[in-house]
């Protein structure tokens, strides 16, 4: 049985989109899949955590607080997706060590330590596991070549290499809720684990099927 790990940002699990028909077709969509493959799902923050951020900053509370009240919201986003699902977990685990060893056919975690992404956790626990995909769901159709959200000229970028993301990126953390694609701590360890990544929409459940499946689909294909 293969193993996929699955980051899927906040963003997508709480836009407006998402109701409680997306919910239902999102549960619905894992519980297939865990019937061929091990899942690991690991859940971003999205608004809520940079809402929270937002205010703790504007209150000079240390990087390191905010991305402490960041990695809270995420587990609380994990707990929710985990009691919908029936072969999921209970406890959100804190550390990709721990969630190693959950026996279970969809294991759901958030964050875990201050200084990096949830992506940074998929891609660790991508190695730790020895995944054969690593899928990044966001709230987008892909990488692009500046954010979607606030240009209209942006354009899609069906491929990019590791190291041209690692040139745009870098490889450190800049600040507690940071908004980018993938953040450079999550880059090293992909270019490092060599493990094929997709970015895909997550709101699209069709194209996100498609990745974690290995079919060809709407998003990015990440080269290493």
């Amino acid at each position: 049985m293969e193993t996929i790990v699955i980051s899927i940002g906040g963003s997508v699990l709480l836009s407006s989109e998402a109701n409680h028909s997306f919910f239902t077709n999102l549960v619905d969509l894992l519980t297939k899949l865990s019937k061929r493959y091990k899942l690991y799902v690991v859940v971003g923050g999205g608004k809520t955590a940079r809402e929270y951020i937002s205010i703790g900053r504007s209150l000079r509370l240390t990087e390191e607080s905010l991305d402490t009240i960041g990695i809270a919201i995420t587990r609380v986003n994990a707990s929710l997706l985990s009691s919908l699902i029936k072969d999921a977990n209970t406890d959100i685990p804190t550390t990709t060590d721990e969630a190693k060893e959950i026996d279970a056919p969809i294991v759901i975690m958030g964050g875990t330590t201050p200084g990096h992404s949830t992506d940074m956790v998929g891609a660790e626990l991508a190695k730790k596991v020895h995944a054969h995909r690593f899928v990044i769901a966001t709230n987008v159709d892909g990488v692009y070549n500046k954010d979607p959200n606030k240009f209209a000229d942006a354009v899609h970028l069906p491929e990019i290499s590791i190291d041209e993301l690692l040139d745009t990126y870098g490889t450190t953390w800049t600040a507690a809720g940071s908004n980018v694609v993938i953040d450079g701590p999550a880059l090293q360890i992909m270019k490092q684990t060599k493990i094929p990544t997709a970015v895909v929409n997550g709101k699209r459940l069709d194209q996100l099927e498609r990745a974690i499946t290995g079919q060809s689909f709407e998003g990015t294909e990440i080269t290493i």
